[in-house]
C-alpha cells in the first residue's frame, strides 16, 4: 500500500527556515515525479515545487523561487523541501505528492506557520 508521510512542519518567525521531509513507501519511489503542494485557509491548493524521478529537473512556483529548494534521496525514498526566508504568506498545510501514470498518491500534510 502506497504511503507518504510528511514531517518537519512547525512555527517559525518571518525570515526563518524549515526543512520538510516526506517519507515514501509501498511504491517504486525512484520512478515517480514528486511534488510539494500547499493549501492556506480559504485558498485553493497550489503547487510549490516539483522534482523529476532522477532529481535532475526541478521547478518552482514564482512565489518561492530562490527561497525554497526541493531535493530527493532515491535510496532513502524521501523528498525534501528546504524553505528559507519564510514569510507570513507561506503559512499553509504542505502536502507531498507522488505522480506517475495512474499512480497519484498524497500525504496527510504538515502545518507550517510563519508568525512573529
Amino acid at each position: 500500500q502506497a504511503q507518504l508521510v510528511e514531517s518537519g512542519g512547525g512555527v517559525v518567525q518571518p525570515g526563518g527556515s524549515l526543512r520538510l521531509s516526506c517519507a515514501a513507501s509501498g511504491f517504486p519511489f525512484s520512478l515517480y515525479f514528486m511534488k510539494w503542494y500547499r493549501q492556506a485557509p480559504g485558498k485553493e491548493r497550489e503547487l510549490v515545487a516539483a522534482i523529476s524521478s532522477g532529481g535532475g529537473t526541478t521547478t518552482y512556483a514564482d512565489s518561492v523561487q530562490g527561497r525554497f529548494t526541493i531535493s530527493r534521496d532515491n535510496v532513502l525514498n524521501r523528498v525534501y523541501l528546504q524553505m528559507s526566508s519564510l514569510r507570513a504568506e507561506d503559512t499553509a498545510v504542505y502536502y507531498c505528492n507522488a505522480l506517475r501514470g495512474m499512480g497519484n498518491y498524497w500525504g496527510q500534510g504538515t502545518q507550517v506557520t510563519v508568525s512573529s
